[in-house]
């Protein structure tokens, strides 16, 4: 009889301590704007700045930050960081309901593979605070080697989408390159 290998404890299972700094990431990183507003000046984006910091403080570079209109335009953003070899690609904006927000759309012709779950727990964790996150119509998912997100346009969604993600990313990384299944 085939002997079977020890359960891991819940300690073994848990997340990293988190006095503990997070795993420095290796790779490039695309940051895609999606706000006409911003795109033409009439607005300060105020999402990117707070994603790209959060890369570059992960470890990854470069990290490339576009702002561009609603609609196609952001389609054709992800598809030049995915041209550019970018391991995660992170939108913010243009996830609501309004006419102009398309992003969802843009994105999903481009996704492989999904994870609903990564959305699932960003709208869970803003419906806290307000419960017109549940609204937002993110997507994740594998764009080949990618990782693609798009996170809503405000910044306290894309601190909700950071606080998923960051102690994730790591092993989403791994496991698309065959690790992390221990």
């Amino acid at each position: 009889m085939k002997e079977m290998p020890a359960r891991r404890s819940d300690a073994d299972c848990s997340a990293r301590d988190e006095d503990a700094p997070p795993p420095a990431l290796r790779g490039r990183a695309h940051v895609v704007v999606a706000s006409t507003r911003a795109a033409d000046g009439t607005y300060e984006d105020r999402t990117g700045p707070l994603l790209v910091s959060w890369l570059e403080g992960r470890g990854l570079d470069p990290v490339v930050r576009e702002v561009v209109a609603d609609g196609p335009e952001v389609g054709a953003a992800i598809r030049r960081g995915l041209d550019t070899g970018a391991d995660v690609v992170v939108t913010t904006g243009g996830t609501g309901i309004g006419p102009a927000d398309v992003t969802p759309e843009q994105t999903a012709p481009l996704i492989e593979r999904e994870m609903p779950g990564v959305l699932e727990a960003v709208r869970r964790r803003g419906e806290a605070a307000s419960p017109a996150a549940l609204l937002s119509r993110g997507l994740a998912g594998m764009a080949g080697r990618c990782f693609v997100v798009n996170l809503p346009g405000s910044r306290g969604g894309v601190k909700d989408g950071i606080a998923v993600l960051d102690p994730i990313l790591d092993h989403l990384l791994e496991q698309r390159d065959g690790a992390g299944h221990e």
